[in-house]
């Protein structure tokens, strides 16, 4: 799941408090899970993913919040398992590959 929350209501310029306890919401929930500067990509079952978004959604909430704008992405797959990272290295992989066969 790739997962984005921003509070509207927010009042500083800076939202790099909130999202430092989000990821402590994400360190207490044992799922595997990596930030990056647009989100944060979380690894997990779909039915806890849907839990978990909704965990971070209500943060904001918590805080005092009146509006808050979730984006959430889940990538479900069944046929074999997938860990964070995989992706990209795949990418990387066939992209130097690529840059091998051009010389």
């Amino acid at each position: 799941m790739d997962i984005t929350v921003i509070p509207l209501d927010h009042s500083q310029g800076s939202l790099s408090g909130f999202v430092a306890s989000l990821q402590e919401l994400l360190a207490g929930s044992g799922s595997r899970y990596s930030l990056h500067d647009m989100g944060t990509t979380v690894e997990g079952p779909a039915g806890d993913l849907f839990e978990l978004a909704y965990k971070l959604h209500e943060h904001s909430f918590s805080q005092g919040g009146n509006r808050v704008y979730t984006v959430v992405k889940i990538d479900d797959r069944r046929d074999r398992e997938v860990h964070l990272g995989e992706k990209t290295s795949s990418v990387k992989v066939k992209i130097a590959s690529a840059a091998g066969s051009q010389e």
